[in-house]
């Protein structure tokens, strides 16, 4: 079998899973079903001697938290493609195909979601396998999970029933149906869950985005042309990325290609687009909960309990999800998580920032989160990763108190530079320029006490960044 080329794409911010999801830190950088998030555990899929080192497709705001999972599993990366802006999967998977033909490669591309999950990998391997032999023969090969129940929260594909080794004609494909058609599919024995998952040679896929999307892609080719190369990170042009069409790759290409086929596959996936997946999913207790972080239940049956803030206490509980976060709480009934859009759109109305920024923010070096607030104080737990630093600032209208709990940190303020160890702190007063680096092997804690009239996160003016931040 020829050497493929993972494609992971990984543009999306969504709230679907809200509130541990948020549009900043979407749901396949997080833990999920496991101890790695759902992108490291996508890279995992496909890595190997049969596989290439990956190109990844994602989003500016989210490249440093992309880099560090993955080189945190050792994944072997080859690039990854930063949208300016999303255009949907058509404009990530013909960006990836570009990018790589401008290289000189015409591989066989596997392109796979970041935030899905597949319990069998060895079937999807096999799967692969056999679609091998009609990508390379110029098809856009899908892989179809077979249904394990009437599903009207996926889209299907239906296979033609002709000859096959295994690939199939690809007769339609289908928009999510009403619970009386999807029982009617499984019936059938046809229909396969459309899992978002293709493989394509990368001039193959160019040949019918050149025939149904013609100018998206002259936009993105234009935008591959005049791409700026930092490193792993590859950013195209952005007023030209910009002009490609906002539609998927199923929509733009696969319903209306001659070229389509489908390998169905027993892979046990799922999309996790929804609380009530991750329940059926998870390990549960022998009353059917499935558990984790902060929770304590009595009589409480059938029911997602996780926190990642304030202790759950659940008491007479059925098919209910509770998901705790430090700043806000879901309350649902299990069969009601999939209607969770509705909700957010009430959120977004009444508190945008909830849906926008989790309660712990990542950032390169590490992380930050807010602990206390009020008028003209607030209090943050930052934390510093070895070997990393915060920008060289100052800021207008705060001023900072430094406490150190655990590590040992550098610290430069104005023209002072000063390791400061566990319990010792340093004030840093408005206007004065200022950083804190972790020269160390272990993470450092430290307490940050803000003052002032404004305490906005864009009061900071960089003078020297190692990660290329305004």
């Amino acid at each position: 079998m020829p050497v493929i080329r993972p494609v992971i794409l990984s543009g999306g911010a969504g709230t679907r899973l809200w509130p541990l999801s948020r549009q900043s830190f979407p749901k396949q950088l997080l833990p999920v079903t496991g101890g790695k998030s759902l992108l490291q555990e996508t890279a995992a899929r496909v890595s190997g001697q049969d596989f290439a080192p990956i190109v990844v497709v994602g989003g500016e705001d989210q490249r440093f938290f992309i880099k560090r999972q993955l080189e945190a599993i050792g994944a072997s990366v080859e690039a990854i493609l930063l949208e300016p802006v999303g255009r949907n999967t058509s404009a990530a998977a013909a960006l990836a195909a570009a990018w790589l033909r401008s290289k000189g490669n015409d591989e066989l591309m596997l392109l796979m979601p970041s935030d899905h999950v597949i319990g069998n990998r060895d079937a999807l391997l096999h799967a692969i396998e056999t679609g091998t032999p009609h990508a390379e023969a110029g098809a856009i090969v899908t892989f179809g999970a077979t249904p394990d129940h009437p599903s009207t929260q996926y889209g299907y594909i239906e296979a033609a029933k002709d000859d096959s080794d295994g690939a199939f004609r690809i007769a339609r494909f289908v928009e999510k149906p009403d619970a009386a058609t999807a029982a009617g599919y499984l019936d059938e024995g046809s229909f396969y869950w459309n899992a978002g998952i293709f493989l394509a040679r990368a001039s193959t896929l160019l040949d019918e985005m050149r025939e149904f999307l013609p100018g998206s892609l002259d936009a993105i080719s234009s935008a591959v042309g005049d791409a700026q190369v930092d490193g792993l990170f590859v950013r195209p042009d952005a007023d030209a990325f910009a002009k490609a069409e906002n539609i998927s790759i199923d929509n733009g290409i696969m319903e209306k290609t001659s070229r389509g086929m489908v390998v169905p596959v027993q892979m046990d996936w799922s999309d996790v687009g929804s609380w009530d997946a991750v329940w059926k999913l998870g390990s549960k207790d022998p009353t059917g909960n499935l558990v984790e972080g902060d929770v304590v239940t009595v009589d409480t049956r059938n029911s997602l309990l996780r926190s990642d803030g304030p202790m759950i206490a659940a008491l007479g509980l059925e098919k209910i999800a509770v998901v705790a976060a430090r700043d806000a709480v879901l309350i649902s009934p299990l069969d009601r998580v999939a209607d969770l859009k509705a909700l957010a759109a009430e959120i977004q109305s009444a508190s945008p920032e909830r849906l926008a920024t989790p309660p712990k923010v990542a950032r390169p070096w590490g992380s930050y989160e807010t602990i206390a607030d009020g008028e003209r104080f607030q209090v943050k737990r930052i934390i510093v990763d070895p070997g990393q630093s915060l920008s060289l600032q100052s800021h207008v209208h705060r001023s900072e108190h430094w406490v150190v709990v655990r590590g040992s940190a550098q610290f430069t303020v104005g023209d002072e530079v000063a390791i400061l160890q566990e319990n010792q702190s340093t004030y840093i007063p408005a206007g004065t320029k200022h950083r804190l680096a972790n020269p160390g092997k272990v993470p450092v804690e430290l307490i940050e006490v803000q003052c002032g009239p404004y305490l906005g996160e864009d009061d900071i003016q960089r003078f020297d960044d190692e990660y290329g931040r305004a």
